[in-house]
């Protein structure tokens, strides 16, 4: 029975973490980077994650058929072997680095969202309801009124005059 790979436990935590199935954290990652840089961060990390998950396998699978039971390696192919065993090394060990960023952006995630946080959410909008304040438009200083609509003949500056 195989283990599970650095790219199946990476699925699973970022699953965990967002509660949600990959396919749907994937078209919200897409769709609306700006609302959670760090899920964005978690999908492009495991899109990584992948590539060397597939370089480990390819090496892997290089590495057992140069060493398969009842094949003797000819002397030309030591290189190889040692070649397609660091090649192994490499990948495994991207893929664990990635496999730790991912933990790191999870970390980040739970320490920037407390547990107690919708309280306090919920008494700042209170207080700025009971103080009659809403916020400003973007561009408009405090104090300050609106810019009135231009008057002027309703065709004006429509098509060419003559």
């Amino acid at each position: 029975m195989p283990s599970a790979t650095m790219l199946d436990q990476a699925t699973a935590m970022i699953e965990k973490a967002w509660s949600q199935p990959l396919d749907a954290l994937e078209a919200l990652a897409v769709r609306c980077p700006c609302e959670d840089p760090l899920l964005r961060s978690a999908m492009h990390t495991r899109t990584a994650l992948t590539v060397t998950d597939r370089a480990v396998s390819i090496h892997q699978d290089r590495l057992h058929a140069l060493t398969r039971p009842g094949y003797v390696p000819g002397f030309y192919e030591e290189g190889q072997i040692t070649g397609a065993a660091v090649d192994l090394r490499i990948a495994q060990t991207e893929s664990r680095a990635y496999l730790q960023a991912i933990k790191r952006v999870i970390k980040a995630r739970e320490a920037a969202t407390p547990a107690d946080r919708a309280p306090a959410v919920r008494l700042a909008q209170a207080a700025v309801a009971r103080s009659g304040h809403s916020p400003l438009a973007l561009g408009q200083l405090p104090e300050q009124p609106a810019p009135s609509a231009a008057v002027g003949r309703p065709g004006a500056g429509r098509g060419p005059h003559r």
